[in-house]
């Protein structure tokens, strides 16, 4: 009895087995450079979001919110002194209690003004951006906690160090206890489907 053999088809089946194996590490290269590259868009988009807000905060607490503890200030004036960043501001109750109340004295605040979400009716929004047709970040803030102080909000410093001509150095220097807030803040890219955002808590002394 004799054997039949043959391994006539043994290059074919090594030379498919090999290509498949090359087109497999292939294609895990290929997946693995396409997610290296998303991660770092995601990224790089997540840092200009993070700059946007530490920005929002710095034109917030600088420029905004000291005019907001005036009582006479004009909402159009307010709103046109910021031309550019389409500033809107929740002008309400809410606000004014948020400016000098804590948060258990809130009764003019709805579930929504007193959550800690920045995004979920937030009491001030704007935008940050350079000349159009750039692409710019929408920015919302909001007060979520209020420590009261003895802070002259008025612009008159009648409680001076220096004392009248007379009174030598008996002047009554009464301990400043400055009012603090928890502001919290996000910055999101104006692009459709990005969901990237960065927020800051900030605690602000004034």
């Amino acid at each position: 009895m004799t054997k039949l053999r043959s391994d006539r088809g043994a290059a074919l089946i090594t030379a498919l087995m090999l290509t498949t194996l090359s087109l497999v590490i292939a294609m895990a290269l290929l997946s693995t450079i396409i997610t290296g590259t998303h991660v770092a868009a995601s990224q790089k988009r997540y840092r200009s979001s993070l700059t946007a807000a530490q920005g929002g905060v710095d034109l917030f607490t600088r420029e905004i919110m000291p005019r907001l503890f005036q009582a006479d200030y004009d909402p159009a004036a307010f709103v046109r002194d910021f031309t550019g960043l389409d500033l809107k501001v929740a002008l309400s109750p809410c606000l004014r209690q948020k400016l000098t109340s804590p948060p258990s004295a809130w009764s003019s605040c709805d579930q929504a003004q007193a959550s800690p979400d920045p995004a979920q009716a937030p009491d001030l929004t704007f935008r940050l951006a350079g000349l159009p047709p750039a692409t710019g970040f929408n920015i919302s803030t909001k007060i979520v906690d209020t420590v009261p102080g003895n802070t002259d909000r008025s612009g008159y410093y009648l409680l001076d160090a220096g004392g009248a001509v007379a009174a030598q150095d008996d002047v009554i220097r009464p301990q400043h206890v400055p009012a603090l807030y928890n502001i919290r803040v996000q910055g999101m890219r104006e692009e459709p489907g990005v969901r990237e955002k960065a927020r800051l808590s900030v605690l602000y002394a004034y």
